[in-house]
């Protein structure tokens, strides 16, 4: 009997987004407490391209977890072909999305077909489309860990102590930077569907999809430094992150908090001076609060905004598309 086989993306050497192989591997077969998916849509996101560049072990972990060559990815939608004898709670013919064994690199979702931990699944909602369900699971979830829930007592690489999100209610002004961007434009819907006003930062090319989106306030941070412009804003979720994050602090209210997405270089006897909070969180799979937020995307109270959509053999313009920046919403790939 010989061996089903299927194409997948996959990296043999670390470099740039021409180490991006379209390959004929073995279809994998799902091990105990896994399903396996036939892929429709496999999102792209940082850590695809951190992989890619040489990047093999998380932060928190410490030893690489990589052996090449590896198929990158976590984000995934599709349809689920066969299960372990142990899942009971999914069944074949189920239409799924999930964010897949992260933090990790063997999420392996740039391929036709995945082994994917139940656990790490979502049933998809009926009004999304496979690419835009693909586009929501690691951006949506870290969005959702950052504002809403954390949902997990794992401690965090980045602090010691446990990440809190603060209470987001009507009395609450949010400034998310790099509003555009994969995980800014959930961030602005979540802050809108809890009834928070929201300052949305980005560049000037984003401001109508932006305010289409729901913010009250736009900054094209490319005409105006946005700490010289606010005040009194309860928190910051910076998507950027990096040196410049710190300069947001000035904008806080005391007792307000800033959420840095990427860990970025913060003084605490600043923080302590300004009375504000600085937290950070690691994202992780979590299927229960990805069918919270499928259930808002199922009504329109979010929505997945798609940047640009390439097919799985065409992962390498994927990447290129990424490194040139200035991303409205998510890139995906299309499988099938």
């Amino acid at each position: 009997m010989s061996t089903r086989t299927m194409r997948a993306i996959r990296i043999h050497e670390h470099g740039g987004p021409e180490v991006l192989r379209y390959d004929e591997v073995p279809i994998p077969k799902p091990g105990p407490g896994e399903v396996l998916v036939r892929v429709h849509a496999a999102g792209v996101n940082p850590p695809d391209w951190y992989l890619r560049n040489g990047l093999t072990r998380m932060p928190g972990k410490t030893e690489s977890t990589v052996t090449l060559p590896v198929i990158p990815g976590t984000d995934v939608s599709g349809v689920i072909e066969a299960i372990a004898a142990d899942v009971d709670d999914l069944a074949v013919g189920d239409e799924v999305f999930g964010l897949l064994r992260f933090p990790g690199f063997d999420g392996s979702t740039y391929a036709e077909y995945v082994a994917a931990p139940a656990s790490d699944l979502a049933r998809k909602p009926a009004g999304v489309d496979h690419v835009h369900a693909a586009g929501a699971p690691m951006a949506g979830l870290t969005a959702w860990q950052f504002l809403i829930e954390l949902g997990h007592d794992h401690p965090s690489p980045f602090q010691e102590s446990r990440h809190r999100p603060t209470v987001i209610d009507a009395d609450t002004t949010v400034l998310v930077n790099g509003a555009a961007g994969g995980v800014g434009h959930f961030a602005l819907q979540l802050a809108k569907w809890r009834g928070a006003r929201v300052i949305a930062v980005a560049s000037g090319a984003h401001e109508s999809f932006l305010n289409k989106l729901g913010a009250d306030r736009f900054i094209d941070y490319t005409k105006s430094r946005p700490e010289e412009l606010v005040h009194d804003i309860d928190l910051v979720l910076d998507t950027v992150g990096g040196p410049d994050s710190k300069r947001f602090l000035r904008t806080l209210k005391r007792g307000g908090a800033q959420f840095p997405v990427l860990p970025g270089d913060f003084d605490q006897e600043q923080t302590a001076k300004l009375g504000v909070t600085v937290s950070s969180a690691q994202v992780r799979s979590n299927a229960a609060q990805l069918a919270e937020l499928g259930r808002l995307l199922d009504t329109g109270t979010v929505h997945v905004a798609i940047d640009s959509t390439f097919a799985l053999a065409d992962a390498r313009a994927a990447h290129e598309r990424a490194a040139r920046g200035h991303i409205q919403g998510k890139i995906v790939l299309t499988v099938a």
